[in-house]
């Protein structure tokens, strides 16, 4: 099969990106895959590609690149609808509702066409009236599937399929060093501020234990002068930005995370590939999503005195190596679910049920 994956950049680091760089990598072990980004702001992606997988992209918008037109909505629009409609493909896979909602306006409809989602349904109008064109719906969580079932209301099939991690074999943490770590893009959503208020507790009491922070964005100043303000400078580290996150977990004992939501979950489910305990607030949409309490991670409540709450699970589980251990154990097994060759199986079962 021709099998086209559809982004707004496939040249970020954000958890979507990585998913979709995974799972196209599997399937092109049997199809024929492309991934089309709309846009293009740096000369390579950020997380590498496999070369059997061909690599496009519609709008060049890296700095000093000169157009014949303005750079603009529109001028993007053009150059999709354009893609769209002269696209050779028996699959096309959107993911994100804009891009699923043009998909479902221009792409040729001898085609099988899906939307991928992670989150919750946006402003339900062009949803509604552009998303029954297209052939199935699927999901990341059993929380976003139950509400766009509810919001398409039976007018298209609405599946799971969770995200795929790396081909493997994963590398895996023996467990034995004084690490916490933690990962992902540094914005305000990630809340790295209740980690490292947390972590403060955890330097007091156990001082030999370090905090990894991985990667970049635009609260590195603000998180590096908290660090400072609370004489952390010894104890947590800005690692930068790494695309083998899984590899750089695996030197850790335990996976923190303190965002609000975690509907990208790629953070966690790669600390759990890792065999890593995962550490979170029990919120909406929260880590909950991916990890049990109690069998592959440890879920804090959330409100309250909770950066307390967060420091005493988080003391608890550095004084406990046996419990750390008993959890590494059930988040490997909880990870099996998205090895990429399960994930890719579901998808050409899904495709094979809605093809025509």
């Amino acid at each position: 099969m021709r099998i086209c994956l559809l982004v707004p950049s496939v040249y970020g680091m954000r958890g979507d990106v990585r998913s979709v760089v995974n799972l196209a990598g599997e399937l092109a072990e049997r199809h024929q895959v492309e991934i089309i980004s709309v846009r293009r702001h740096r000369e390579r992606p950020f997380f590498p590609v496999e070369p059997e997988v061909t690599l496009s992209w519609l709008v060049d918008a890296q700095p000093g690149v000169r157009h014949l037109l303005p750079q603009g909505q529109m001028r993007t629009e053009v150059a999709l609808w354009r893609r769209l409609r002269a696209l050779k493909a028996d699959v096309i896979i959107s993911t994100r509702p804009g891009l699923s909602v043009q998909v479902a306006r221009h792409a040729p409809r001898d085609a099988v066409r899906i939307a991928r989602e992670w989150g919750r349904p946006p402003v339900p109008g062009p949803i509604k009236r552009f998303y029954p064109r297209l052939d199935a719906v699927a999901t990341a969580t059993e929380r976003s599937r139950q509400e766009w079932d509810d919001l398409l209301a039976g007018g298209i099939e609405v599946g799971l399929i969770p995200d795929a991690l790396p081909a493997g074999p994963w590398p895996r943490s023996r467990m034995d060093n004084r690490i916490v770590a933690a990962g992902g893009r540094l914005v305000p959503g990630k809340a790295y501020d209740r980690l490292i208020r947390a972590f403060a507790t955890i330097a007091g009491r156990r001082p030999d234990w370090r905090l990894r922070l991985y990667g970049g964005g635009p609260e590195d100043r603000r998180l590096r002068d908290l660090v400072q303000d609370l004489n952390l400078h010894n104890h947590v580290y800005f690692m930068g930005t790494t695309s083998d996150l899984t590899g750089e977990f695996a030197k850790a004992s335990i996976v923190a995370t303190t965002s609000r939501t975690e509907v990208l979950g790629m953070t966690v489910i790669e600390a759990m590939a890792s065999g890593v305990p995962v550490i979170g607030f029990d919120s909406p949409r929260g880590p909950g999503e991916f990890v049990t309490d109690g069998r592959s991670g440890v879920l804090v409540p959330e409100g309250g005195d909770e950066i307390e709450a967060y420091a005493s699970a988080l003391l608890a589980l550095i004084d406990d190596e046996r419990r750390r251990r008993e959890l590494a154990a059930g988040a490997l097994g909880a990870a099996a679910a998205h090895s990429a060759p399960s994930v890719a199986e579901q998808w050409e079962k899904l495709i094979a049920a809605t093809s025509r």
